[in-house]
């Protein structure tokens, strides 16, 4: 039988139980028993919080946050040079994609929605204020980053912040280098971990390879090799050469380094494609540009 942590009161026939929201371990019949039961509980509390929160922080994302691409629907690569993200839909095709589209059609228009490609930074921002008013995340992300870039860290911070509300992952990455660099926003530790954390948990591999570096710099060196081997299963390289150092000190397992390369490379081929491999080839004899903005 379930009993109250504070007072033993049992849950029966009206009374009710509820569980503490930080540890799940034990439950309450009231908000005022659980106060008094503070003193007693909160060492522990903060304990299982923390466990049930790195069983959460160390998962394996199944994809980055970049996920597919909505055509050819063949994972993204990380490297931003090999897709195009498109103002009118706010969806980011390949560049193997994207080539065809070049190939097939006689008018620019966008792989997904066939919309006319913007031709000036005025369209560009049009469209961006039309998806930014349908409250579309990654809009209001690319308009932080537009503000970023002219120095406006104030709005940025503003975009970045709705963005992330509506679940843009790389808008809380965008939000702790903010937060850790005073752009925008004063400096805050606290809010900075937070959104690194929330970024990595969301499958983006550069703020997972961050907080391995910064976990390493403190001396945690298991959980920095852990951050380290999900960021390489994620496409990251620097994060693969962090493994490498890690292991040449004897702080990685070799059946870990083994699977951690094995599922880098195995990420990085998942995004190949004799269609993407074509484009590319064309982008290095042509120097293509993204489309879109």
């Amino acid at each position: 039988m379930m009993c109250c942590a504070s007072c033993g009161t049992a849950e029966v026939d009206d009374i009710k139980l509820k569980k503490c929201t930080a540890c799940y371990l034990v439950r309450y019949c009231s908000v005022k028993r659980q106060r008094d039961h503070r003193p007693q509980h909160e060492k522990e509390c903060k304990k299982r919080a923390a466990e049930l929160r790195d069983e959460i922080l160390f998962k394996q994302p199944e994809s980055t946050n970049l996920g597919d691409c909505p055509i050819c629907f063949l994972p993204l690569s990380i490297d931003l040079k090999k897709s195009s993200a498109m103002t009118c839909c706010s969806k980011v095709v390949c560049i193997g994609c994207c080539h065809a589209n070049q190939k097939r059609e006689v008018e620019d228009v966008c792989p997904f929605c066939r919309k006319a490609i913007p031709t000036s930074q005025e369209e560009i921002d049009k469209n961006r204020m039309r998806r930014v008013e349908a409250n579309d995340p990654f809009a209001f992300r690319r308009m932080g980053e537009r503000c970023s870039d002219e120095k406006d860290y104030k709005s940025a911070v503003e975009y970045w912040t709705k963005a992330a509300e509506l679940g843009d992952v790389g808008a809380h990455y965008n939000l702790s280098i903010s937060y850790r660099d005073g752009l925008g926003v004063e400096k805050d530790e606290k809010k900075k971990v937070y959104h690194s954390e929330q970024a990595a948990i969301g499958g983006d591999p550069f703020a997972r390879s961050h907080l391995g570096c910064e976990e390493w710099s403190n001396g945690m060196t298991d959980r920095a090799v852990k951050h380290w081997i999900i960021a390489a299963k994620l496409q990251d390289e620097k994060a693969v050469g962090a493994l490498k150092e890690a292991y040449r000190e004897g702080c990685v397992r070799k059946e870990d380094f083994a699977s951690a390369l094995r599922g880098h490379q195995a990420a990085v081929d998942s995004t190949k494609s004799p269609q993407r491999d074509e484009a590319e080839a064309f982008m290095i004899h042509h120097k293509l540009r993204g489309l879109g903005g």
